[in-house]
C-alpha cells in the first residue's frame, strides 16, 4: 500500500479500537452499577410534573439553516474526526455513494478533539463571585475525567452564559464558535445562590455536556422507539407548553447513529430526559439522569483524554482566588488564538 493508504488504514483501525473500548467500558460500568443497585433494581421513576411544580427541560439551540454547512466545516477543522466518512468507505458503511454538503453537515459531530484544552467562560449579566464559582465548579465536574476544562474570564468567553428568562439550553460543542460574541451560548434561567444543589447537578452539568458536544441521550433510536407519540404530544403540551414541532425535534426525532460515537443507549445518563411511563408504549419510565454517572465520566474521558495536564498557574483574575479563573495564561491564549484563527479561515472560505 502507498503511504496515504497505510495512514488511512491505521487511522481507521484506531477508530475501531476506540469505539470498541468505549462500548466495553460503558457496558462494564453499567453492569457494575446494576449490581450495586441490587439484583438489577433500577432507581425510582421520575415524579410526574404537576401544573404547580413543572420541571423545566433543556431545549438545545440549533444554528440557522444557512450556517450549518459552515459550522460543519469549522467542526471538522477543529477536530477532523468530526467529519463523516465519504467516498467508497461511506458506501460500505451504508451512508450512500455521494454525500451532499447538507448531508455532510447533518452527519458532522461537534466534539472538540482529543487535545486537552481550556474553554473560557464569561457571564452576560453581572454575576457575583460566589455564584460564578459555583456554576464553574459544576461545569468542571466533567473535568474529573475529561481533558476539557472551563475557566472564568472577565473578558468575552468562548462559552457565554445568560441567566435570562429563556429556559435551559446550550449550543452543541463547536457550534458555540458560530454565535456572535454579543450572544449567549448557554442559558441557565433564574439560577441564583438559592437554587438547590440538585438543580445545579441536573441542569448545569447537563448543559455543559451539550457544550462538550454530547447530544440528548433520550433521542437514541432504541429509546425513541419506546415513546408513544400521541401521549408525548399531550404530555409536553401540558407540562412544557411545547407544540408538536417542538416535541418532534426535542423528543421524537431519533439521532442518526452515524453522527455519533456509538455506545449502548444509557437511560441514566445526565444527557437523558426523565420521561414518565405514562408516555411510553410499555408503561415503563425512561429513568433519565439527575447527575453524572460512571458511564458519562468514562465516555468523556475516552473522547477527551487527559494526556497532558496543564499545571495550575498563580496568574488568576484579581477577584477569583479559588483556582477556577483563567490559569496557565500562555496556554489559554494559545487555545483562544487557534480557535479564532480557524473561525476566521472558515468564515473566509479558506
Amino acid at each position: 500500500m502507498t503511504d496515504p493508504q497505510q495512514i488511512f488504514h491505521a487511522t481507521l483501525a484506531k477508530l475501531v479500537r476506540l469505539a470498541q473500548e468505549i462500548t466495553g467500558e460503558v457496558s462494564r460500568l453499567y453492569a457494575a452499577q446494576t449490581a450495586q443497585n441490587g439484583s438489577g433494581q433500577t432507581p425510582p421513576p421520575p415524579p410526574e410534573p404537576t401544573s404547580g411544580d413543572p420541571v423545566t427541560l433543556c431545549t438545545p439551540q440549533t444554528l440557522p439553516a444557512g450556517t450549518l454547512e459552515q459550522a460543519a466545516q469549522l467542526a471538522a477543522a477543529i477536530n477532523p474526526m468530526n467529519a463523516p466518512m465519504t467516498g467508497p468507505l461511506s458506501a460500505m458503511m451504508g451512508l450512500g455513494d455521494v454525500l451532499t454538503p447538507a448531508r455532510i453537515a447533518a452527519l458532522t459531530s461537534k466534539y472538540w478533539g482529543p487535545t486537552p484544552r481550556r474553554l473560557s467562560v464569561s457571564f452576560m449579566e453581572t454575576t457575583d463571585v460566589e455564584l460564578r464559582r459555583r456554576i464553574l465548579a459544576h461545569m468542571n465536574a466533567w473535568a474529573v475525567t475529561s481533558g476539557v476544562s472551563f475557566v472564568y474570564t472577565a473578558g468575552t468567553g468562548k462559552v457565554r452564559i445568560t441567566r435570562g428568562n429563556d429556559g435551559y439550553w446550550s449550543y452543541l460543542g463547536t457550534d458555540i464558535l458560530m454565535i456572535p460574541r454579543s450572544g449567549a451560548t448557554m442559558c441557565l434561567q433564574g439560577f441564583t445562590a438559592r437554587t438547590s444543589e440538585s438543580e445545579y447537578r441536573r441542569v448545569v452539568r447537563h448543559e455543559t455536556g451539550h457544550t462538550l458536544g454530547f447530544p440528548h441521550e433520550h433521542m437514541r433510536a432504541d429509546l425513541v422507539a419506546r415513546i408513544d407519540p400521541a401521549k408525548a404530544y399531550a404530555y409536553f403540551s401540558r407540562t412544557q407548553g411545547w407544540d408538536r414541532r417542538t416535541v418532534d425535534f426535542q423528543v421524537l426525532k431519533a439521532l442518526d447513529e452515524r453522527s455519533i460515537l456509538s455506545t449502548p443507549p444509557d437511560q441514566t445518563s445526565i444527557m437523558c430526559y426523565q420521561l414518565p411511563g405514562s408516555i411510553t408504549k410499555d408503561g415503563k419510565p425512561i429513568i433519565g439522569g439527575r447527575d453524572l454517572n460512571a458511564s458519562d465520566l468514562a465516555f468523556a474521558g475516552k473522547i477527551y483524554p487527559k494526556v497532558a495536564p496543564i499545571a495550575p498557574s498563580a496568574d488568576l483574575d484579581d477577584d477569583d482566588d479559588d483556582g477556577l479563573a483563567v490559569s496557565a495564561a500562555a496556554q489559554q491564549a494559545a487555545d483562544e488564538s487557534d480557535l479564532t484563527e480557524l473561525v476566521n479561515k472558515v468564515n473566509q472560505g479558506a
